[in-house]
């Protein structure tokens, strides 16, 4: 005979824990990306154990990050130094000499976020006359906004372009370096700018690196910086980036998954298997991630204590970084360091072989 419940009659304890555990991403989760992008998490989840950091800037996460840079990163009068515009700075004569007189350049900035570590390098180009257009790229569309709202307003005079691109999955679109009134391609040189240390967060740095060379002709530079030193020295000292900003990224990942925060903690810590240095969320219980919508229908089974990544930094040492420009096609032209030889500048071109 079946049996009736009451409303308000008790599930069984095991039942209740199994339905607890199992996390279904809202519906803003499925609204801020494409089936494609969904897909990729699913795999990355599975394969990895990680959520691609890339993602974290979509949506409200651009703000975040936004509020982050403002709040922590910019100079202010009281002296704080930021690296980027810094090395920039340094490396002014260098990228300036080798533009040949009387030519302009294309400013290709990917992974533009709100183009602040842009502005006085190219202020002090545009005084020269050599800024031809400037060209935002970026994962988030949110944050193209920004930038364009921030570069219009500081050089109203300098064409501005931009479109959303993952450098981690395509190279940049040749389409963006036509000539707009006669549809030729513009043999402008470019100067690519990936800044923010950027490179060191990516999960496949020799593809970024090749979609870069396959972006570039032979009178391109590509301009990059990262932390240079080594991970596994770590002190364990959270700050920057891995505090202010995975802060914000655990939150939001806890939100749009669907996990509750009682199921779970933040771990930092030193990865060897990547040898980088790691944000990761790690479950405290047995857990079900439900992906149902855009018609996909798969789950995620992760097991208590299992961890997934939800941020990622890598540093170079020197060698390494040689490895991977050479491996992926490029020549190092110049490279400089911070004062305190914790932050270079790279500037590479396509290797002539």
């Amino acid at each position: 005979m079946a049996q009736n419940f009451h409303s308000n009659s008790q599930l069984p304890s095991d039942i209740s824990t199994i339905i607890s555990h199992i996390a279904k991403p809202s519906s803003e989760f499925y609204a801020l990306f494409s089936k494609e992008e969904v897909l990729e998490i699913i795999e990355a989840l599975e394969v990895r154990r990680e959520i691609p950091l890339k993602y974290s800037y979509k949506g409200r996460g651009a703000k975040s990050w936004n509020d982050f840079y403002l709040k922590y990163v910019i100079p202010r009068w009281y002296g704080r130094v930021n690296v980027e515009i810094d090395l920039l700075k340094d490396n002014f004569q260098y990228l300036n000499s080798n533009i040949p007189t009387g030519k302009k350049v294309n400013i290709v900035d990917v992974g533009a976020g709100n183009s602040y570590p842009v502005k006085k390098f190219i202020r002090e180009l545009n005084k020269l006359g050599k800024v031809n257009k400037y060209i935002a790229l970026d994962i988030s569309e949110e944050l193209l906004h920004v930038s364009k709202n921030n570069f219009t307003k500081w050089f109203p005079l300098v064409d501005f372009i931009s479109s959303p691109i993952d450098i981690e999955n395509s190279c940049v679109p040749k389409i963006l370096f036509q000539n707009q009134l006669i549809h030729e391609n513009d043999d402008t040189a470019k100067i690519f700018l990936h800044l923010g240390v950027t490179i060191g967060n990516h999960q496949n740095r020799d593809k970024v690196l090749k979609n870069f060379r396959d972006s570039m002709g032979k009178n391109d530079f590509l301009v990059f910086t990262n932390e240079i030193g080594s991970n596994s020295q770590w002190n364990g000292i959270v700050r920057g980036g891995c505090k202010y900003h995975v802060d914000e990224i655990y939150g939001w990942v806890k939100n749009k998954i669907g996990i509750k925060s009682e199921d779970c903690e933040l771990i930092r810590k030193y990865d060897l298997r990547i040898d980088s240095i790691v944000a990761n969320l790690k479950f405290l219980h047995d857990y079900t991630i439900n992906f149902s919508r855009m018609g996909i229908d798969k789950n995620i089974e992760i097991s208590e204590g299992e961890e997934i990544t939800i941020w990622r930094h890598h540093k170079y040492e020197m060698p390494k970084l040689l490895q991977e420009i050479e491996r992926s096609g490029l020549q190092l032209l110049h490279y400089s360091t911070d004062k305190n030889k914790s932050h270079i500048m790279v500037i590479c071109k396509v290797a002539s072989n």
